[in-house]
């Protein structure tokens, strides 16, 4: 069995036009909304063995507040410039190589990939997953490419604007 948590990274600032994409940093509300989906995800039992986590620094940071919460640290938070804008094929092939043998991962990502991802591996189907949300699912799989074809059950959606009760 394995399960995966899609992350979203937080929202991010576009306050410094010159600023590359790959570098633009959380905005107030991401500040605000990373830890607290951390906690809201701790009290519903998520216990990922490792994250797996874009490098733009907007998706590094949602992953490491997310991580303080559920009481992961480095280096059990991988930070790899494969997930920056990655497709879905490219999610999973950064899974397989970073995670294969975790049975519980988030990974945080962007869109369109993340929700791409998301529609190809679950039995549900999301139109966009916003901004610091989680799409979380649990798979019969022994390897995570077989999620291409024996998708998961969705669990739950949450986000910040969501309660997760």
């Amino acid at each position: 069995m394995k399960r995966l948590a899609l992350l979203r990274h937080a929202k991010s600032s576009w306050g410094n036009p010159g600023q590359s994409d790959f570098d633009r940093p959380l905005n107030n509300r991401g500040l605000h909304d990373a830890p607290l989906m951390g906690k809201l995800l701790a009290e519903r039992g998520l216990r990922p063995t490792a994250i797996v986590s874009s490098s733009a620094a907007r998706a590094r940071a949602t992953a490491e507040l997310v991580g303080h919460e559920l009481g992961i640290e480095p280096p059990a938070i991988q930070i790899t410039e494969s997930l920056y804008l990655a497709s879905a094929d490219n999610m999973l092939v950064s899974l397989e190589r970073l995670a294969a043998n975790d049975n519980e991962v988030m990974l945080v990502g962007h869109n369109p990939g993340i929700t791409s991802l998301a529609n190809r591996i679950a039995d549900a189907h999301i139109d966009n997953l916003p901004t610091a949300a989680c799409f979380y699912i649990e798979a019969d799989v022994q390897t995570w490419p077989e999620l291409l074809f024996r998708p998961g059950r969705l669990v739950f959606f949450a986000s910040p604007k969501q309660d997760l009760s």
